[in-house]
Protein backbone atom coordinates (compact mmCIF):
# COMPACT_ATOMS: atom_id res chain seq x y z
CA UNK A 1 0.00 0.00 0.00
CA UNK A 2 1.31 3.05 -0.74
CA UNK A 3 2.83 5.46 2.37
CA UNK A 4 0.73 8.25 1.73
CA UNK A 5 -2.89 5.84 2.05
CA UNK A 6 -1.37 4.54 4.93
CA UNK A 7 -0.78 7.97 6.85
CA UNK A 8 -4.48 8.68 6.35
CA UNK A 9 -5.82 5.34 7.52
CA UNK A 10 -3.93 5.93 10.36
CA UNK A 11 -4.64 10.01 10.96
CA UNK A 12 -8.65 8.80 10.44
CA UNK A 13 -8.64 5.63 13.19
CA UNK A 14 -7.16 8.23 15.86
CA UNK A 15 -9.45 10.39 14.83
CA UNK A 16 -12.17 8.58 14.94
CA UNK A 17 -10.82 7.05 18.21
CA UNK A 18 -10.90 10.49 19.89
CA UNK A 19 -14.21 11.32 18.88
CA UNK A 20 -15.01 7.94 20.75
CA UNK A 21 -13.27 9.01 23.88
CA UNK A 22 -14.75 12.72 24.02
CA UNK A 23 -17.98 11.53 23.70
CA UNK A 24 -17.80 8.91 26.60
CA UNK A 25 -16.36 11.94 28.42
CA UNK A 26 -19.31 13.66 28.21
CA UNK A 27 -21.92 11.16 28.78
CA UNK A 28 -20.67 9.75 32.00
CA UNK A 29 -17.89 6.99 29.86
CA UNK A 30 -16.55 5.96 33.16
CA UNK A 31 -19.54 4.80 34.53
CA UNK A 32 -20.28 2.79 30.95
CA UNK A 33 -17.12 1.38 30.95
CA UNK A 34 -17.32 0.11 34.36
CA UNK A 35 -20.85 -1.57 33.48
CA UNK A 36 -19.93 -2.60 30.62
CA UNK A 37 -16.16 -4.68 32.17
CA UNK A 38 -19.57 -5.70 34.78
CA UNK A 39 -21.34 -7.47 31.92
CA UNK A 40 -18.03 -9.10 30.37
CA UNK A 41 -17.34 -10.92 33.80
CA UNK A 42 -19.89 -12.67 35.39
CA UNK A 43 -18.15 -13.68 38.37
CA UNK A 44 -17.72 -9.67 39.20
CA UNK A 45 -21.25 -8.27 41.19
CA UNK A 46 -21.60 -4.90 40.06
CA UNK A 47 -20.63 -2.33 42.74
CA UNK A 48 -23.13 -0.32 44.68
CA UNK A 49 -23.67 3.10 43.32
CA UNK A 50 -22.74 4.76 46.74
CA UNK A 51 -21.80 3.54 49.95
CA UNK A 52 -24.41 2.43 52.32
CA UNK A 53 -25.18 6.15 54.87
CA UNK A 54 -24.00 5.52 58.21
CA UNK A 55 -26.16 6.08 61.64
CA UNK A 56 -26.62 10.14 62.20
CA UNK A 57 -24.56 11.18 64.73
CA UNK A 58 -26.91 12.13 67.53
CA UNK A 59 -26.36 15.20 69.76
CA UNK A 60 -27.40 15.54 73.08
CA UNK A 61 -30.08 18.73 73.61
CA UNK A 62 -29.00 21.64 76.10
CA UNK A 63 -31.29 20.19 78.31
CA UNK A 64 -29.61 16.53 78.27
CA UNK A 65 -26.42 18.44 78.46
CA UNK A 66 -27.31 20.40 81.48
CA UNK A 67 -28.95 17.73 83.23
CA UNK A 68 -25.97 16.83 86.46
CA UNK A 69 -25.32 13.72 87.06
CA UNK A 70 -25.26 11.55 90.70
CA UNK A 71 -22.05 13.28 91.94
CA UNK A 72 -20.95 13.00 95.58
CA UNK A 73 -22.52 16.78 95.53
CA UNK A 74 -26.17 15.97 94.45
CA UNK A 75 -25.89 13.06 96.42
CA UNK A 76 -25.64 15.02 99.58
CA UNK A 77 -27.95 17.15 98.83
CA UNK A 78 -30.69 14.91 98.79
CA UNK A 79 -29.80 13.19 101.95
CA UNK A 80 -29.60 16.31 103.45
CA UNK A 81 -33.12 17.39 102.26
CA UNK A 82 -34.48 14.11 102.90
CA UNK A 83 -33.16 14.30 106.65
CA UNK A 84 -34.69 17.95 106.68
CA UNK A 85 -37.76 16.11 105.68
CA UNK A 86 -38.28 13.96 108.16
CA UNK A 87 -36.44 16.48 111.14
CA UNK A 88 -39.57 18.10 109.91
CA UNK A 89 -41.96 15.72 110.35
CA UNK A 90 -43.14 15.88 106.72
CA UNK A 91 -45.84 18.77 108.10
CA UNK A 92 -44.45 21.66 107.39
CA UNK A 93 -42.58 22.29 110.87
CA UNK A 94 -39.39 23.90 109.20
CA UNK A 95 -41.24 26.65 108.84
CA UNK A 96 -41.57 27.60 112.51
CA UNK A 97 -37.79 27.49 112.94
CA UNK A 98 -36.98 30.69 113.87
CA UNK A 99 -40.03 31.95 115.48
CA UNK A 100 -40.05 33.56 118.55
CA UNK A 101 -43.12 34.05 120.81
CA UNK A 102 -43.32 36.48 123.77
CA UNK A 103 -46.03 36.27 126.04
CA UNK A 104 -47.08 35.95 129.49
CA UNK A 105 -47.12 32.46 131.58
CA UNK A 106 -50.00 32.17 134.62
CA UNK A 107 -48.26 29.85 137.17
CA UNK A 108 -49.81 27.74 140.09
CA UNK A 109 -47.54 25.45 142.89
CA UNK A 110 -48.64 23.19 144.82
CA UNK A 111 -46.04 22.57 147.75
CA UNK A 112 -45.00 19.76 149.47
CA UNK A 113 -42.45 18.32 152.13
CA UNK A 114 -41.62 15.21 154.36
CA UNK A 115 -41.79 16.82 157.63
CA UNK A 116 -44.54 14.76 158.91
CA UNK A 117 -43.84 12.21 161.74
CA UNK A 118 -43.63 9.47 159.76
CA UNK A 119 -41.48 10.72 156.78
CA UNK A 120 -44.37 10.36 154.58
CA UNK A 121 -45.04 13.36 151.81
CA UNK A 122 -47.97 16.25 152.67
CA UNK A 123 -48.79 19.15 151.03
CA UNK A 124 -47.23 22.40 152.45
CA UNK A 125 -48.99 25.20 151.10
CA UNK A 126 -50.22 26.60 147.08
CA UNK A 127 -49.31 29.53 145.34
CA UNK A 128 -49.91 31.09 141.86
CA UNK A 129 -48.13 33.97 140.18
CA UNK A 130 -47.35 35.53 136.69
CA UNK A 131 -44.17 35.58 134.54
CA UNK A 132 -43.33 37.14 131.63
CA UNK A 133 -42.25 34.72 129.22
CA UNK A 134 -40.69 33.70 125.81
CA UNK A 135 -40.83 30.48 123.68
CA UNK A 136 -37.95 30.14 120.88
CA UNK A 137 -38.49 27.83 118.63
CA UNK A 138 -35.00 26.63 115.88
CA UNK A 139 -33.76 23.81 113.84
CA UNK A 140 -33.19 20.23 115.33
CA UNK A 141 -29.96 20.09 116.98
CA UNK A 142 -27.38 17.83 116.07
CA UNK A 143 -23.94 16.65 117.48
CA UNK A 144 -21.70 14.32 116.94
CA UNK A 145 -23.26 11.72 114.16
CA UNK A 146 -26.34 12.12 115.72
CA UNK A 147 -29.31 14.50 114.82
CA UNK A 148 -32.56 15.84 117.40
CA UNK A 149 -35.65 13.63 116.49
CA UNK A 150 -37.93 16.20 116.73
CA UNK A 151 -40.04 18.61 114.51
CA UNK A 152 -37.96 21.53 115.90
CA UNK A 153 -36.03 22.75 118.99
CA UNK A 154 -37.19 24.20 121.75
CA UNK A 155 -36.69 26.64 124.06
CA UNK A 156 -39.06 28.00 127.35
CA UNK A 157 -38.29 30.61 129.81
CA UNK A 158 -40.69 32.14 132.08
CA UNK A 159 -38.86 34.91 133.98
CA UNK A 160 -35.54 35.09 134.58
CA UNK A 161 -33.91 31.47 135.84
CA UNK A 162 -32.49 33.39 138.66
CA UNK A 163 -35.75 34.47 139.63
CA UNK A 164 -37.95 31.94 142.55
CA UNK A 165 -40.38 30.60 140.78
CA UNK A 166 -38.57 30.88 137.30
CA UNK A 167 -39.31 27.79 134.79
CA UNK A 168 -37.11 26.68 132.06
CA UNK A 169 -37.88 24.00 129.14
CA UNK A 170 -35.13 23.01 126.77
CA UNK A 171 -35.80 20.14 124.37
CA UNK A 172 -32.23 19.47 123.69
CA UNK A 173 -28.37 20.41 123.94
CA UNK A 174 -24.92 19.54 122.53
CA UNK A 175 -22.54 18.98 125.23
CA UNK A 176 -18.91 18.84 125.42
CA UNK A 177 -17.58 15.39 126.85
CA UNK A 178 -13.69 13.51 126.71
CA UNK A 179 -12.55 12.52 122.84
CA UNK A 180 -11.84 9.40 124.34
CA UNK A 181 -13.97 6.83 126.00
CA UNK A 182 -13.12 4.44 129.26
CA UNK A 183 -11.08 2.15 126.59
CA UNK A 184 -9.19 4.69 125.13
CA UNK A 185 -11.08 4.80 121.53
CA UNK A 186 -11.98 7.52 119.73
CA UNK A 187 -15.56 9.45 119.96
CA UNK A 188 -16.66 12.58 119.07
CA UNK A 189 -16.47 14.69 121.74
CA UNK A 190 -20.14 16.39 120.88
CA UNK A 191 -22.87 14.61 122.57
CA UNK A 192 -26.42 15.17 121.97
CA UNK A 193 -28.79 15.33 124.72
CA UNK A 194 -32.46 15.20 123.85
CA UNK A 195 -35.07 15.84 126.87
CA UNK A 196 -38.35 16.29 124.77
CA UNK A 197 -39.71 13.83 122.87
CA UNK A 198 -42.12 16.70 120.76
CA UNK A 199 -45.02 15.95 118.34
CA UNK A 200 -46.40 18.91 116.18
CA UNK A 201 -49.34 18.28 113.26
CA UNK A 202 -51.20 20.74 112.02
CA UNK A 203 -50.62 23.87 114.47
CA UNK A 204 -51.45 21.35 117.49
CA UNK A 205 -48.12 20.47 120.08
CA UNK A 206 -47.93 17.76 122.02
CA UNK A 207 -44.86 17.50 123.61
CA UNK A 208 -43.23 15.32 127.16
CA UNK A 209 -40.42 15.73 128.47
CA UNK A 210 -38.70 11.89 128.59
CA UNK A 211 -35.44 12.09 130.24
CA UNK A 212 -34.55 14.83 132.21
CA UNK A 213 -30.49 13.62 132.16
CA UNK A 214 -30.31 14.45 135.81
CA UNK A 215 -27.94 10.87 135.93
CA UNK A 216 -25.35 12.90 133.62
CA UNK A 217 -25.51 16.21 136.07
CA UNK A 218 -26.69 18.03 132.96
CA UNK A 219 -30.04 18.87 134.12
CA UNK A 220 -31.68 22.30 131.73
CA UNK A 221 -35.73 21.50 132.09
CA UNK A 222 -35.73 23.11 135.74
CA UNK A 223 -38.09 25.05 138.35
CA UNK A 224 -36.68 27.78 140.27
CA UNK A 225 -38.19 27.31 143.91
CA UNK A 226 -37.29 28.59 147.61
CA UNK A 227 -35.97 26.30 149.98
CA UNK A 228 -35.57 25.88 153.05
CA UNK A 229 -32.28 26.57 154.82
CA UNK A 230 -32.73 23.94 157.37
CA UNK A 231 -35.31 21.11 156.73
CA UNK A 232 -38.66 21.30 158.14
CA UNK A 233 -37.89 24.60 160.07
CA UNK A 234 -39.63 26.90 158.22
CA UNK A 235 -38.46 29.52 161.03
CA UNK A 236 -35.32 29.90 160.33
CA UNK A 237 -35.85 31.14 156.77
CA UNK A 238 -34.92 30.10 153.05
CA UNK A 239 -32.33 30.41 150.82
CA UNK A 240 -32.46 33.49 148.87
CA UNK A 241 -32.47 33.61 145.50
CA UNK A 242 -34.15 30.26 145.19
CA UNK A 243 -33.07 26.90 144.49
CA UNK A 244 -33.27 25.17 140.91
CA UNK A 245 -35.27 21.79 141.24
CA UNK A 246 -35.02 19.15 138.04
CA UNK A 247 -38.05 18.80 136.00
CA UNK A 248 -39.22 14.80 136.25
CA UNK A 249 -39.64 12.64 133.33
CA UNK A 250 -43.96 12.83 132.60
CA UNK A 251 -44.05 16.57 132.34
CA UNK A 252 -46.11 17.66 129.46
CA UNK A 253 -46.28 21.02 127.25
CA UNK A 254 -49.63 20.79 124.80
CA UNK A 255 -51.69 22.85 123.07
CA UNK A 256 -52.14 24.96 119.94
CA UNK A 257 -48.63 26.12 118.12
CA UNK A 258 -48.67 28.09 114.69
CA UNK A 259 -46.86 30.79 112.87
CA UNK A 260 -48.92 33.38 114.26
CA UNK A 261 -49.07 32.71 117.99
CA UNK A 262 -49.21 30.16 121.11
CA UNK A 263 -51.65 28.75 123.42
CA UNK A 264 -50.18 26.00 125.46
CA UNK A 265 -50.22 24.85 128.88
CA UNK A 266 -47.78 22.74 131.28
CA UNK A 267 -48.41 20.37 133.78
CA UNK A 268 -45.43 18.09 135.53
CA UNK A 269 -43.67 18.02 138.56
CA UNK A 270 -39.86 18.18 140.32
CA UNK A 271 -37.92 14.95 140.58
CA UNK A 272 -37.76 15.42 144.52
CA UNK A 273 -40.81 15.84 144.59
CA UNK A 274 -41.20 18.95 146.30
CA UNK A 275 -43.17 21.03 143.32
CA UNK A 276 -46.07 20.09 141.07
CA UNK A 277 -47.06 23.10 138.91
CA UNK A 278 -49.23 23.54 136.17
CA UNK A 279 -48.76 26.92 134.04
CA UNK A 280 -50.59 28.62 130.72
CA UNK A 281 -48.85 30.72 128.54
CA UNK A 282 -50.57 32.40 125.61
CA UNK A 283 -47.53 34.59 123.24
CA UNK A 284 -47.45 35.97 119.93
CA UNK A 285 -45.21 35.04 117.73
CA UNK A 286 -42.68 38.50 116.49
Amino acid sequence: MPRFVRGRLTAAVCAGLLCACLAGCGHGGAATADASTASADPLVSAAPSSAPASPPEVTPSVAEQSTPTDTPTTREATTAAAQETVAAGGSGASALWGKAYTGTASISVDVYDYCTTDGSRRLAGSQTYSMNSTLDLGRPQAGGDQTENNPFSMLFAAGNPAQAGAVSFRSSSVSTVSSQDLTGHYRDPNLLLTYWDIGWSDGELNARLTDPHDREAVVLNLLNWPGLLVACRSDLGQMPGGFPHALAAGTTFTGRLDGSGASLTAEGSTVDGVVAFKFTFDGTAS
